[in-house]
């Protein structure tokens, strides 16, 4: 069972790295007033993050939530981000946008 759980992990990196980029923060207006864009940490990796909630470690998450390291888009950040042109790093975990305000390499290349 071991090896199929780190397989599973594996495969949902693969899968979120390729569908991870750089969005303009006004493109994703529509999910955000749906209530659908979460932030993550700029200490947090973004692609592990999404690896560990397809595979629904809700005790990660837990924690997380609690130190603010994940956590819905405030109204004053995505009012900061849409007035300064801001692009974010972003990848769909179904049903949530996770969402990451930082520049540099793409989350989970190794930096």
């Amino acid at each position: 069972m071991v090896d199929s759980d780190a397989d599973r992990k594996a495969q949902l990196q693969q899968e979120y790295l390729a569908q991870t980029a750089r969005i303009p923060w006004r493109d994703l207006q529509t999910y955000f007033a749906h209530g659908s864009v979460v932030e993550v940490d700029g200490a947090l990796d973004l692609i592990d993050v999404a690896v560990q909630l397809g595979l629904d470690n809700t005790e990660q998450f837990k924690q997380w939530i609690a130190s603010g390291e994940v956590q819905a888009v405030s109204d004053s950040n995505a009012q900061n981000w849409l007035d300064g042109d801001i692009s974010v790093w972003a990848v769909v975990a179904a049903p949530w946008v996770l969402v990451q305000n930082r520049d540099g390499e793409m989350p989970g290349s190794g930096q």
